[in-house]
Order: C-alpha cells, then structure tokens, then sequence
C-alpha cells in the first residue's frame, strides 16, 4: 500500500525511489510487525483475561503443566494482525503470491478461531471436530493448489527441486497439486502438535521464515538465481516481505510467550503460522528443504503417528506421551530445557537448509 504512496512521491522528490528495494521493505516490514506485536499485545492479554478465555490443561497430561490453566490463548490472532498490516503496508499488492500467502494464512487462522472458540468460550474441550478441521483444512489447501497450478506462468512454479543435487529437476505436471496440497496441510497440523510448550513452536517458525525469506529473494532475482543454479520464478521476491513480517511478528510474540507464557498462541496462530510456512515452501519451490528445516515440527508429528500405530496395533506406547516433547517432560526434563534445545536443533537444520543454495 505503501509502496503505491512512495511511487507518487517519487514524482517530486527521487529519495522516495528508495522505497522500491525490496531489501528495505523487508526490514521495513519485521519493525512494523514487531512494533504492532508489541504495542496491542499489552492490550490483547488484558482483554483475553477479562473475558476469561484461558488454557484448559488435559486432566492425563504432565502436572507442571496445571500451574497453565487460565493462562490467556488465542494469542495468534496479534500474530495475524501483526503479519497482514504489515504485509499490506510494505508488499507489492500487485503480486499474486502476496495475495496467496496472505489469503492462505488467514483462512487457516479463522479454522483454527472456530477450534479455539467452541473450546474456550462455549467450553466444548472436543474443539472443532477433527474430521470438520480436516475438511475445511483440506478445502483451502486444495483450492491453493488449483488455483497455483492453474496460474503458472513458468515451469519451474510446477518442478520439484531436489536439494543439494543441480541437475535433478522433476517435473510434476498435475502431481503438483497433489504435493502443494500434503505440504500446505502437513505443516499447519505439524505446527500446532508443536505448539505445546512456551515458545517452542514460535521460534522455529521465526527461523525458519528468516530462511524462506533469503530464499524467496533468491529466487525471485534473475542474477542470484543463475549463479545458485536454482529456477527463477519471476515476482517470488515479493515474498521476502510476507517472510519478513512473520520473522518480526512472531519475535513479538515471543515477547509474552516466552517461559513463563502469559499468552499462548492456540490453534488461530499455529494452524495459521504452518500453512504460511507451507505455502510459502511451494511458492520457492524448497518443499524438501522446508521439510528439512523443519525437522522439530516432523519429529513431533511422527512421534504422533508412532504413538497411536503403536498403541492400536500392539496396545503398547512407544513414548510416555506424545508429541514427544511431553515424554521429555515426563521424565523429568524441565521445559527452558525441551525449548532451547529444540530451538538449537532447528538453528542447525536452518543452517543445513540454506547451505544447499550454495551446496549443489
């Protein structure tokens, strides 16, 4: 929005041409959302205490965790507000991918509203049915999908890039739609199992934004592109802001989330915050390296799957409780502990992620 403002001003004054890097808007774009995360959350927490929409604590899960009941939730929607102001003040409107992005993340956020509110304020603890959130999950990640493949322009938006290997290249035809639809699903659900412990999930997903963010400017300058030998997609740069206002969005709610949270995200933040990641993985064409990097986010979801397969096929638990940073809790780790190593694990596998732009 702005960026249309700056483009008029130019006409008489040429510094407001500074405006168009796409590297200062970026940075334009992790202030403003962290300056809004800040500011509101103050006053987010207070009215969310008021209304009493507090965390309910799972009767079977571990006891630390009881001293969290009451604790305010629904705290994703300062992230969401955070990521779509900033994203509308600094991207270029015009893009597509921005309006996706966008689009996406917030169709997810209302998903996960409705699952927090029928759980918080009408007190159901079932939430929204899992096969209703799966279906509405499944909808808009499907729409994405079409939509995507239906609007390509080039064919490197439907090849599939294979990690630290130049010259494997698979081209997915339909079969995209099928893997942008697994991705975009895959990451929302993998986020919010992760979202158990104070901060745990959030950081990740700041770093692992940052990462998009480098590889969205990459992959959407012709230069860098060539010398990197990874596909040019035209107008992907764009998205180098969205990843820039989830990096300042999520810090600021790191802020009050942090050990020991006054606020928690719910299921509006984490579904939301995981489909952003999801999409966005697609749209740079890094879904492998998305599954890298988000290594903590895939040990939790298949602490899951082994936990129930286990239970159901052989009626023996594989873990004292899934997602698996429950069973660290149950034996006796303190949770800073489970965090920060978690969030050290994440650091590396980033590190891995990026090193394959040079790695090929």
């Amino acid at each position: 929005m702005l960026l249309y403002l700056s483009d008029y001003l130019a006409q008489y004054y040429s510094g407001f041409n500074v405006f168009q890097y796409l590297t200062l808007r970026a940075i334009l774009g992790v202030v403003t959302a962290l300056g809004i995360a800040l500011i509101v959350g103050p006053t987010m927490i207070r009215h969310l205490s008021f209304k009493q929409i507090g965390q309910v604590v799972r009767n079977d899960g571990p006891e630390s965790h009881l001293s969290k009941s009451g604790t305010p939730t629904m705290g994703g929607a300062l992230i969401l507000v955070a990521i779509a102001v900033s994203t509308l003040l600094w991207a270029n409107l015009n893009s597509r991918y921005v309006w996706v992005v966008l689009l996406v993340t917030l169709l997810f956020g209302v998903i996960g509203f409705v699952d927090d509110y029928i759980k918080l304020v009408r007190q159901d603890p079932k939430g929204l049915l899992s096969r209703y959130k799966y279906f509405w999950q499944s909808v808009v990640g499907a729409v994405a999908a079409i939509a995507l493949y239906l609007t390509a322009t080039v064919p490197a938006e439907t090849q599939l890039i294979v990690p630290f290997f130049k010259d494997i290249i698979i081209p997915l035809g339909g079969w995209y739609m099928l893997l942008t639809y697994l991705v975009v699903v895959g990451s929302s659900n993998a986020v919010n199992l992760t979202d158990g412990l104070d901060g745990l999930a959030i950081m990740p997903t700041v770093m692992i934004a940052g990462a998009l963010a480098i590889f969205s400017y990459v992959t959407g300058h012709v230069e860098f592109a060539r010398y990197l030998s990874i596909p040019y997609i035209p107008g992907a740069g764009e998205l180098t802001v969205f990843c820039a206002t989830m990096v300042g969005a999520g810090l600021g709610f790191l802020w009050f989330n942090t050990y020991p949270a006054q606020v928690f995200m719910g299921d509006i933040g984490a579904l939301a915050l995981g489909a952003a990641l999801g999409i966005v993985a697609v749209l740079v064409r890094q879904e492998l390296v998305l599954l890298i990097m988000g290594g903590v986010f895939v040990i939790e979801t298949l602490s899951v799957v082994i936990q129930v397969a286990s239970y159901k096929l052989r009626g023996k638990r594989v873990f004292l409780m899934a997602p698996i940073h429950h069973h660290f809790e149950l034996k006796g780790w303190p949770e800073p502990r489970i965090i920060v190593r978690f969030w050290i694990i994440t650091v590396f596998l980033v590190l891995v992620g990026l090193a394959s732009l040079k790695i090929r």
